[in-house]
């Protein structure tokens, strides 16, 4: 089965031979295990709060993107309660949480707290059906639970819109999916002579290749990488998203996915992307504890101060980096509550010094956090 002047990987003889120069990726392989130590190793400085909190960050920010990044929008702050409430940190009032968001929080905990549990077919299914608990994609009804059959033809892995989709390549047909998996899951489960990062690498690309399911592909590649990687570390606390990263790097991902399933078994540049791509992961990891430390120290020097339930909220989505500019409008919107009241608290706020109004400010008056958070 030809596809013009080139056969994808899982067509080639020596398929699933993984190739690649170790050599070549050396560099790499080093920068990147030097800034995992570096983050790691001020995660342990920085004590079990703010840890616990940049790994929720972390965790929260895996779960939204890698939806994301297969067309589907969750909701932040039902993600981070969801997280929140399975791992038993206090974080306040909970947001309200639907079973979409809490299918795809139960696959990727599983996958990262449980990395050293063996990775089976029942625990792949149980991934598959976390995803799709109504045993729909949309409007789709899907094989939930079970490999694809192909009845609808072969299995094409695409991007883009409806009407604009890019076709990267195909798939295996689902007739060599059960001896596939077999001998993918063996991989997994044994102990590889690969580099820990290596694995991770190849795992990700290697389940992505099989695409065993109808849907959810790439979500459950991704959470087998996040397996892998939480293996490296030999912890199951997350502390970086590359999920999150692949996502701020999509068409880039889509790319090299598609050469590399038009190669050949060397998958040095594959590799080679994945890994800088783990790199720059880990260094937003390291802008996104500055946030959780300044957010500590903010906490700590108003622990004192008496504020309701409103403020809190809003001060913390301040603090995470609110999107726009902060009005008694977008106040009351957020908050759920009047104008007049949303005015009360700003000013309660401001006479108390944690709030001030923003210089310029245009139309309607804005406000900021006052002095160092």
């Amino acid at each position: 089965m030809r596809r013009g002047d080139y056969q994808y990987i899982w067509q080639a003889d020596d398929w699933p031979r993984w190739r690649y120069d170790l050599a070549s990726l050396a560099r790499s392989l080093s920068e990147v295990s030097l800034a995992q130590g570096l983050l790691l190793g001020r995660m342990a400085d920085v004590g079990m709060g703010p840890r616990d909190q940049a790994s929720l960050a972390a965790l929260t920010e895996d779960v939204v993107k890698t939806s994301e990044i297969e067309g589907e929008t969750l909701d932040a702050d039902s993600v981070r309660s969801s997280i929140a409430r399975r791992l038993g940190l206090d974080i306040g009032a909970l947001a309200p949480v639907d079973r979409n968001v809490e299918g795809v929080v139960e696959m990727v905990l599983d996958a990262t707290t449980g990395h050293d549990a063996p990775l089976s077919k029942e625990r792949l299914f149980g991934w598959h059906a976390a995803l799709f608990p109504t045993g729909y994609s949309g409007l789709s009804k899907i094989r939930v639970g079970r490999w694809r059959d192909d009845a609808k033809g072969p299995m094409q892995v695409v991007s883009g819109t409806l009407g604009r989709q890019r076709v990267h390549f195909e798939a295996p047909p689902a007739d060599r999916l059960e001896a596939e998996i077999s001998q993918f899951l063996d991989w997994v489960n044994l102990e590889s002579k690969d580099p820990p990062l290596i694995a991770a690498g190849i795992g990700h690309l290697w389940l992505v290749t099989l695409h065993p399911f109808e849907d959810g592909n790439g979500r459950i590649a991704r959470a087998v990488g996040d397996l892998l990687l939480a293996r490296a570390d030999g912890s199951p606390q997350r502390f970086y998203s590359i999920s999150a990263q692949i996502q701020r790097e999509r068409k880039a991902y889509y790319d090299i996915l598609e050469r590399t399933q038009k190669g050949t078994m060397d998958v040095s540049e594959w590799l080679a992307w994945f890994l800088e791509t783990l790199h720059r992961a880990v260094e937003e990891a390291q802008r996104s504890l500055d946030t959780v430390l300044a957010k500590t120290r903010f906490w700590q020097r108003w622990a004192a101060t008496p504020l309701n339930e409103r403020q809190a909220k809003l001060l913390n989505r301040l603090l995470d980096g609110l999107a726009g500019k902060l009005t008694s409008s977008k106040w009351a919107a957020i908050a759920k509550c009047s104008q007049d009241t949303a005015l009360r608290d700003i000013n309660d706020l401001r006479e108390r010094g944690v709030l001030k109004r923003s210089a310029g400010g245009g139309r309607s008056t804005n406000y900021e956090l006052a002095g160092p958070s």
